[in-house]
């Protein structure tokens, strides 16, 4: 069962929280048992599992992703994006996540998270229940 959700992004780094999405495709399936993965098919974003109670959170992994991939000057890619590429290549293009007895199997403070690093654009987010 696979199933495409659009993400609207309105800045330039932002990330997404999209747990609710992937909760109620979970839960539409009737799947019980099994896992769910969470693919984003573009090379300027990602996704990641991180604390979703405090905002500054997102905040702050920014910041620190930017401070380990900057845009640098000696960058050679002509779209001149290479510092989001290389951190949709730090944090990934792909998440699993347990589904027991129909729910998700997230920490209580965790939320799925759509990284965009090259925005504002609409994006694609493929989940697919295995």
């Amino acid at each position: 069962m696979i199933k495409k959700i659009s993400v609207h992004t309105i800045k330039h780094e932002q990330l997404i929280d999209i747990t609710s999405e992937i909760k109620k495709f979970v839960k539409e399936s009737n799947i019980s048992e099994g896992k769910v993965t969470i693919f984003i098919p573009h090379t300027t974003a990602a996704v990641t599992i991180n604390e979703n109670a405090d905002p500054d959170v997102q905040h702050d992994l920014i910041i620190a992703l930017n401070r380990i991939s900057p845009d640098l000057p000696e960058f050679k890619h002509m779209e001149g994006n290479s510092d989001a590429h290389t951190k949709s290549s730090i944090l990934g293009c792909s998440q699993d996540i347990i589904i027991h007895n129909t729910k998700l199997l997230l920490g209580t403070w965790q939320g799925v998270y759509f990284c965009e690093f090259d925005g504002p654009r609409t994006r694609t987010v493929i989940l697919r229940i295995n």
